[in-house]
């Protein structure tokens, strides 16, 4: 990039600018994930998968080294996606000692919605359209020998057990309850996830300050 800020092609969809910024340190390359993070800011904007929580947990636990008694925001527009790669990173949000704002800007469908629950009470929120999704993971066809299929439905039991379990910890519902609420696609709105126990608040505009949409 050159001092002027020309936008840089990151791949065939989409261009990140780049900018600089003057500091007491000297000029150095910004872009805005860059930004955010200076902010305290993670956003994950992408399907959760290895690769991406890797990113949001090396994230996590640098933002604490830098300051463990400052709050961390994750911000969330992902379709949602590996249950393994969301569990590790649900156990970071919960082991570094930060307190964690989630906020969805867009959807936070499957893996995602489970994140945006998890986030500290009384700091969870959604800007007013955000869609947001709960449902049983997903499984493929199970094949090999019958000890085989065996284990991989247990491990089916197991993953949607504690599926059940966090979202029952984090929404105040049952597991009971929540049991039967994923049996199929649930698809809340913002306000509908906030009367669910999913998020807190539902945030309208920063133009005027602390504005909330009531439920």
């Amino acid at each position: 990039m050159n001092a002027g800020g020309t936008p840089r092609p990151v791949d065939d969809r989409y261009i990140i600018p780049s900018f600089v910024e003057r500091t007491t340190y000297g000029v150095k390359e910004m872009n805005p994930y860059n930004k955010l993070f200076e902010e305290r800011i993670i956003f994950l904007g992408v399907q959760i998968d290895d690769a991406s929580a890797n990113d949001v947990m090396a994230q996590l636990i640098t933002l604490e080294s830098i300051d463990p008694d400052r709050d961390i925001s994750i911000y969330i527009n992902s379709p949602g996606g590996s249950f393994t790669a969301m569990t590790a990173i649900y156990d970071t949000m919960q082991f570094v000692k930060p307190e964690i704002q989630t906020v969805c800007i867009g959807q936070a469908a499957s893996a995602a919605a489970v994140l945006l629950a998890a986030g500290t009470p009384g700091k969870r929120a959604a800007l007013p359209n955000s869609r947001i999704l709960i449902h049983q993971p997903a499984t493929e066809g199970s094949y090999g020998q019958s000890s085989d299929i065996e284990i991989q439905a247990r491990e089916i039991m197991r993953i949607r057990d504690l599926l059940e379990t966090i979202l029952a910890e984090h929404s105040g519902k049952s597991v009971e309850e929540v049991r039967r609420d994923i049996e199929r696609d649930k698809i809340l709105t913002a306000a509908e996830a906030k009367e669910y126990g999913l998020i807190d608040d539902v945030f309208a505009s920063r133009k005027r300050k602390a504005e909330v949409v009531s439920s």
